[in-house]
């Protein structure tokens, strides 16, 4: 797991005495929020320094009032707490008792002098805007409770804290409120009927589905419809299933939504050497990961042992999610995978990613099909199993500038991709472009001729995967030199030239 800059922790504060030092508008913020969650909150200052929106919260909250109550679907009383003023500045004796304590001080030796009060009466605190008096933060807030979603930048950035909670808000529909308060409805007797494990967390993958199918609120009798379906489920032999995920070229963003889906799902994620630190993040913290990647010129697992682990797996009752880089139908093993999951029974799924080849092409600025330069696409594995070129290439075919022809797993053998197409009559200044890494931080990416390829890449490396891509469809890229941002330019081989 990356590191955290902050511990984010959900704190139950239903009754809880909460001391706020201030009656300033900030202090009023505070005590509203904490109030909300149910706490009694404790107002300490002057009538005087009691600012409009604190005065305005006494008033409707005055501290003779009984807590209001708001019911749940289960029929419980979520509890809203009371704002309690109290005429007069803290004192060290105000802390007893409190769980949490808020001060809004204007001078740093009142800050230190709350601070040290809170402490030496073992109160986590926190002082307005002074965060070297800070024990813990406040963080931008989306409600629907009780979906409740919490940003913080550690302080670092408050605005762009508020700008993300503004994006999660348009994601997250009004009605999912609702549909939360059915889960805390339905959550006990569910339980009863599924054990936990994997039918357990299939019903509430599908109560998931049905509550972002749209945007309305639970319909009368949805309740009754999902405890049958758990009564159901409860009847069902554990059954697994594999997903093949295409993780892409390496840049977590380009993942699909169902990809991610998947990942949140998985019980078990096996994964190409290749997927990226950033990808497995975004996987369900609870999944088992098992590394059985496969690297040109290192020690990889054998792809039999691969299909027999994910048989072994899905037979046990597991989700297993096989994560590949790039598309997993494309130089992926995936037809042997799929072939042999087939003949076990183990129903089988496919996420497409986004292959190499359109990471490269998107980046450069390139229709691989621009119908002034290109008339075909090719994909092309660059080398057999024997470590050598592929046996029956149609060389002279791949030769035709009109087609446009990216090598995958070709690094190794850059010098005679660049012979046989030589060889089969292409053109010494046919449009050539080598990249390696593509989409990651480390990115490196030359544009030249065929001529100069085999050069590029010894110059490049083969320590990552590397892309080659032959043909007129380049040229324009080959003729901008705004196409190769020097941030992701290799050091220019010796033989390079601009073209």
């Amino acid at each position: 797991m990356a590191p955290l800059a902050k511990l984010p922790v959900f704190w139950d504060l239903k009754s809880k005495r909460v001391l706020v030092a201030g009656g300033s508008d900030a202090a009023a913020w505070k005590a509203e929020l904490l109030a909300a969650c149910g706490a009694d909150v404790h107002v300490f200052a002057p009538n005087e320094d009691l600012g409009e929106v604190m005065r305005g919260l006494l008033d409707v909250v005055p501290e003779a009032s009984l807590p209001s109550v708001l019911p749940d679907r289960r029929g419980n009383q979520a509890r809203r707490g009371r704002i309690l003023h109290h005429p007069h500045a803290w004192h060290p004796d105000v802390f007893t008792e409190a769980v949490l304590a808020i001060g809004d001080c204007e001078t740093d030796q009142e800050a230190r002098a709350f601070f040290s009060g809170a402490r030496a009466s073992g109160v986590p605190v926190n002082v307005i805007d002074k965060p070297a008096y800070c024990q813990f933060q406040f963080g931008s807030i989306v409600n629907r409770s009780p979906v409740v979603v919490a940003i913080s930048t550690d302080g670092a950035a408050p605005i762009l804290a508020q700008a993300i909670r503004r994006r999660i808000e348009t994601l997250l529909p009004p009605a999912l409120k609702g549909w939360a308060q059915l889960a805390q409805a339905l959550r006990d007797r569910v339980n009863e009927r599924l054990a936990p494990g994997a039918l357990r967390r299939r019903f509430w993958e599908g109560f998931v589905d049905r509550c972002f199918a749209g945007t309305n609120t639970p319909e009368e009798g949805v309740g009754q419809a999902l405890l049958d379906e758990a009564t159901r489920l409860s009847g069902a032999p554990a059954t697994g299933r594999v997903t093949l995920v295409g993780a892409g070229p390496g840049d977590a963003e380009l993942l699909t939504l169902k990809a991610v889906r998947a990942l949140q799902a998985a019980d078990v994620i096996l994964f190409d050497d290749l997927v990226s630190n950033e990808v497995l993040e975004l996987a369900r913290r609870e999944a088992k990961r098992m590394l059985v990647g496969k690297r040109g010129g290192r020690q990889s697992c054998r792809q039999e042992d691969i299909n027999d682990t994910m048989v072994a797996l899905a037979k046990a009752g597991k989700r297993v999610v096989r994560l590949k880089s790039g598309d997993p139908m494309i130089f992926g093993r995936a037809g042997e995978e799929i072939s042999r999951l087939a003949r076990e029974g183990i129903p089988v799924d496919v996420v497409p990613g986004i292959t190499a080849a359109s990471a490269m092409a998107a980046n450069l600025g390139v229709s691989l099909t621009h119908r002034d330069h290109a008339q075909a696409v090719r994909f092309v594995t660059g080398h057999s199993r024997d470590g050598g070129l592929p046996a029956g290439t149609d060389w002279a075919s791949l030769a035709d500038p009109r087609t446009t022809t990216v090598f995958y797993m070709g690094g190794r053998m850059a010098a005679k991709i660049q012979a046989a197409l030589s060889a089969a009559g292409a053109s010494p200044n046919l449009p050539a472009v080598v990249a390696s890494a593509v989409t990651r931080p480390n990115e490196q990416r030359w544009i030249g001729r065929l001529d100069e390829m085999a050069g590029a890449v010894a110059s490049i490396g083969v320590d990552e995967p590397v892309l080659i891509g032959i043909g007129a469809a380049f040229r324009e890229a080959l003729a901008s030199e705004a196409a190769i941002p020097a941030s992701l330019t290799a050091t220019p081989p010796p033989v390079a030239s601009a073209g």
